[in-house]
């Protein structure tokens, strides 16, 4: 499983950070990004919750 966020749609809501500290983190320009590209096997659940949480859509799990 890999994780993106799109910086073009991300809205810095904080919300995936917020759900999954391990996975996201906020930048400097007020954009969320993934620390791991490759999510590992213990916070696949987490992922999906913040992708599911995400107003906007910007996580793209594949």
């Amino acid at each position: 499983m890999r994780v993106h966020v799109e910086p073009e749609t991300c809205i810095g809501c904080e919300l995936c950070p917020s759900i999954c500290p391990d996975l996201f983190q906020m930048g400097e320009d007020g954009i969320a990004r993934a620390i791991i590209e490759h999510v590992p096997g213990e916070l696949q659940d987490c992922a999906n919750e913040a992708a599911q949480s995400c107003p906007v859509e910007a996580i793209k799990i594949t």
